[in-house]
């Protein structure tokens, strides 16, 4: 039996084994963990920075609960802890050494552990994106139908799914390239992706969607060029993705959304995606 505590690893498949099954009984609110350990698993962890993630798991009483993953570079994720959970790792982790440029994770966890970094740390927290998981209860699709109709995307749509999530990534401030080189590196290469086509056969709308994991299915990106939004595109797309997804057999579906942008919440809820848990992303100076 493992003592109780905090428990590292860089290898993904210990990870998983010990802490796979926690990770899947509750596979929305362990999104993130589930999204980037899949990733892993599938591309190894050249594409990252070069260098070994850090995967942590919580134990007492010879059960895993909490979770933690960092990828080289990039800000700590948390699945959902107690602010006393949340503390413990902060120490452990200040203890040892390690430098983190944010985390990121459900808005109590994340806030008491950003609180917990400063005090072990000195390191001040400023809240850098604020999201909302939502979850969808029954999709509803829009009424009436955008003009034109969904098409999946394929290999020689390339060029244009770039061009889409280049626009998305600007919009959303990502710091990231995306070209033919660097496209296989990106969060944005190992999705399913549809268009939504205008009449004329004109692609004005894209949703992505991440491999099924324990059953779960999340929606991103959704993008829409700005010259055609205001006419529906997103919303008949994203119906297009979800409606594939349950289809396919998953049993939930999410997505995130801006948790400041009025517009797209207004449209996901009517899509019938109810908000599940308010995300922030804290960086650290």
């Amino acid at each position: 039996m493992r003592a109780d505590g905090w428990h590292f690893t860089d290898d993904v498949d210990e990870f998983l084994a010990e802490a796979g099954e926690f990770l899947r009984a509750r596979p929305v609110p362990h999104i993130m963990a589930l999204t980037w350990t899949a990733r892993l698993r599938a591309r190894g962890t050249g594409p990252y920075g070069g260098g070994r993630p850090l995967l942590g798991r919580l134990t007492r009483a010879g059960s895993v609960r909490g979770a933690c993953h960092q990828l080289p570079g990039r800000s700590l994720g948390l699945t959902p802890l107690t602010a006393e959970q949340a503390g413990s790792l902060a120490a452990h982790l200040a203890a040892a050494g390690h430098a983190l440029p944010g985390t990121g994770g459900d808005h109590d966890t994340t806030t008491a552990f950003a609180t917990a970094w400063q005090r072990h740390t000195g390191a001040a927290p400023t809240p850098a994106v604020r999201l909302r998981l939502r979850r969808l209860a029954a999709l509803t699709p829009p009424q009436p139908a955008p003009a034109g109709q969904a098409r999946a995307a394929g290999e020689a749509d390339r060029d244009q799914l770039m061009d889409f999530c280049r626009g998305f990534a600007a919009d959303v401030r990502e710091d990231v390239a995306i070209d033919a080189v660097t496209w296989p590196t990106t969060r944005y290469a190992d999705k399913d992706y549809t268009f939504w086509e205008a009449p004329d056969g004109t692609p004005v709308s894209m949703a992505g969607i991440n491999p099924t994991v324990a059953g779960l299915a999340q929606v991103d990106p959704v993008y829409t060029p700005a010259a055609h939004r205001g006419r529906g595109y997103a919303a008949g797309v994203t119906a297009a993705v979800t409606r594939a997804a349950l289809a396919a057999g998953a049993t939930e579906v999410t997505l995130f959304t801006d948790a400041t942008n009025p517009t797209s919440n207004a449209l996901y809820q009517r899509l019938g995606y109810d908000v599940y848990a308010d995300w922030t992303t804290y960086t650290f100076a």
